[in-house]
């Protein structure tokens, strides 16, 4: 299990969805950039849901095949291309967040972009985890 430790300090807005910060004692994991792209190559259809959770799926088998274990994703930048779209779906993207990983949630960021590597893809999410 991850030696990780939450901060949401009581001065800050309570987070919804992610933590303030976390400190990360331990061997650390960078996780490269996962789109919804399935074991073929292609991006999965389905739309922003649909493929931030191939992304997030994908995300996860790279973290345990380099030994660690969801829980100690500590950090964790999501890339859209459609902001609004995204918000959109939120509450189902939250959903499937829990499902896959729980609710202890890493420190993170959203950020719009114009576009990702793939045209296809909507979403990319990359991380650090600790051992």
């Amino acid at each position: 299990m991850a030696d990780l430790e939450r901060i949401n300090p009581d001065n800050l807005a309570k987070p919804t969805g992610f933590s303030h910060a976390v400190v990360a004692r331990g061997t650390g994991i960078h996780l490269a950039g996962q789109t919804g792209m399935d074991a073929s190559g292609a991006i999965v259809a389905g739309g922003v849901v649909a493929q931030f959770e191939q992304a997030l799926s994908n995300l996860l088998a790279a973290l345990r095949a380099a030994g660690g274990q969801r829980d100690g994703i500590a950090s964790l930048t999501i890339y859209v291309v459609d902001m609004d779209d995204y918000r959109a779906h939120a509450r189902q993207i939250g959903e499937v967040w829990k499902r896959l990983v729980g609710t202890e949630y890493p420190a993170m960021a959203g950020i719009g972009v114009a576009r990702l590597w793939d045209a296809e893809a909507l979403v990319e999410l990359q991380g650090y985890a600790v051992l």
